[in-house]
C-alpha cells in the first residue's frame, strides 16, 4: 500500500467513524421526525447520506494537506476543534434535548468550520473548495437547529 493511500485512507477513516460512532450512541434518542420543523426542512433519511459525504470531503481535504505536507499546528487544532464540536452538537440537541445550547453550540462550529476552510484554501485551493459545502451544510443546520428550538419551546 502506497504512503499517499494510507494518509488518505486514514484521513478519511477518522471523520466517517467519528460520524458513525456518535450516530449509533445518538440514535435512539433522535426524535426529529416528532419535532416542529421550520419551512426547508429535509426528511430525515437525508442526514446521515449527507454527513457521510461531508465526512469523506473532510477527510479528503485533510488528506490532501498531509500528502503535500503543508498541514501545520493552527490547521491541525481548528481541524480536530471542529470535528469535536461536530461530535458534540447531536449529543446536546437529541440526547440532552438541550435545543437552545445546541444552537448555540452549532454557531461555534460554523465559525470554526469557516476558519478551517479559510485555512485550507490558503494552503491548497482544492483542499479549501472540498469543504464548500461543509460550511454550507452547518449554516443550514444552525437554520434548522434555531427553528427547531422555536418551534419546539
Amino acid at each position: 500500500m502506497s504512503s499517499k493511500f494510507k494518509i488518505y485512507f486514514k484521513s478519511i477513516l477518522l471523520p466517517v467513524l467519528v460520524g458513525g460512532v456518535v450516530g449509533f450512541i445518538i440514535s435512539p434518542f433522535i426524535d426529529y421526525n416528532s419535532l416542529q420543523k421550520p419551512p426547508l426542512a429535509p426528511p430525515s433519511i437525508l442526514f446521515p447520506i449527507i454527513w457521510t459525504v461531508l465526512y469523506v470531503l473532510m477527510g479528503v481535504s485533510y488528506g490532501i494537506l498531509k500528502n503535500n505536507d503543508i498541514e501545520n499546528d493552527d490547521i491541525d487544532r481548528v481541524y480536530y476543534l471542529q470535528l469535536f464540536f461536530n461530535a458534540l452538537w447531536p449529543v446536546a440537541f437529541f440526547i440532552l434535548k438541550w435545543r437552545l445550547f445546541a444552537a448555540f453550540w452549532i454557531v461555534v462550529l460554523a465559525i470554526l468550520v469557516i476558519v478551517m476552510t479559510g485555512r485550507f484554501y490558503r494552503k491548497n485551493m482544492a483542499a479549501g473548495l472540498l469543504q464548500i459545502p461543509y460550511v454550507f451544510w452547518t449554516l443550514f443546520a444552525t437554520y434548522l437547529n434555531i427553528g427547531v428550538y422555536l418551534l419546539n419551546r
